[in-house]
């Protein structure tokens, strides 16, 4: 048995339950996050995302599809205001209007996000890499102090499930690109969020592990009944771990399905004329 797993067998026999909000039990038949009519032009003037308007639900995995440019990192980052739309709402079930500080720090504190560049301390294990993205959930005086084994243990956890309980103890930069974007999920995943939010995770992975990050993603969600959100160009990926695919082009919505209803006609919509791409 190795240190980490000594370490985590003697912590779950503590019984101290680890910090943090439990994930809510949600009514399905209500929309999760509304977005109305929200629109984004950059101070220079371009427009990133013309005004448009959809619900996202529970228990859905739900990919942003589109070729570069095409707004979905922009609306992707809108749905916790890392972009705040140039006008138009974004509504979250059980806060309301994102228009407030403490409203917009409540949802965040509920918002995995996982980037694609992982946006991990390489100098850091990947332990503390998730032991520090718990701290929104303390206030400030908890940097100085060690973090409660409870916290240990269920950071412990969230590695088990994306298959890197032994590298708990590595630098975070003598793993390899998918092994950070693991670490990455475990990190949104310890935070108990209400929703994931992903954007273009897996843009500079290899398709092994581009299918290994994205398939734990999905499944984790599903699991725990999570809403995610993921921005991808990728088609294939789209097709394969998607419920719901919103499809843009030119900062416009023109798909909203199931991967089925991915047409030619749907395609040509969404990157232009593309015979080469099979129905």
């Amino acid at each position: 048995m190795s240190v980490v797993e000594r370490e985590l067998s003697d912590l779950q026999g503590t019984g101290e339950p680890a910090s943090g909000e439990a994930v809510p039990s949600n009514a399905a038949q209500k929309p999760f996050i509304s977005v109305s009519e929200i629109e984004v032009v950059y101070g220079n003037g371009t427009v990133a995302l013309k005004p448009l308007s959809l619900d996202l639900f529970d228990d859905a995995v739900t990919v942003l599809l589109g070729p570069s440019g095409a707004g979905k990192s922009t609306l992707l980052r809108s749905l916790n205001h890392l972009v705040v739309p140039s006008r138009g709402t974004v509504s979250v079930r059980g806060l309301g209007t994102l228009g407030n500080a403490q409203t917009l720090r409540a949802h965040r504190r509920g918002t995995g996000m996982i980037f694609q560049q992982h946006q991990l301390i390489g100098r850091l294990t990947a332990l503390q890499n998730i032991l520090i993205g718990r701290l929104g959930h303390y206030g400030t005086w908890r940097t100085m102090l060690p973090m409660p084994e409870g916290e240990k243990r269920w950071a412990l956890e969230c590695l088990d499930r994306v298959g890197l309980l032994e590298k708990a103890l590595t630098r975070c930069d003598a793993l390899s690109g998918g092994q950070q974007q693991r670490v990455g999920i475990a990190r949104a995943i310890a935070q108990r969020p209400r929703i994931v939010l992903a954007d273009e995770p897996v843009a500079s992975l290899d398709p092994a592990a581009s299918r290994r990050v994205l398939g734990l993603l999905r499944d984790i969600c599903r699991q725990d009944r999570i809403p995610a959100v993921i921005s991808l160009h990728q088609l294939e990926y789209a097709r394969t771990f998607a419920d719901r695919i919103i499809g843009l082009a030119e900062g416009r919505v023109v798909f909203d399905g199931p991967p089925a209803a991915l047409t030619k006609g749907v395609l040509d919509r969404i990157y232009g004329p593309v015979s080469e791409i099979a129905d």
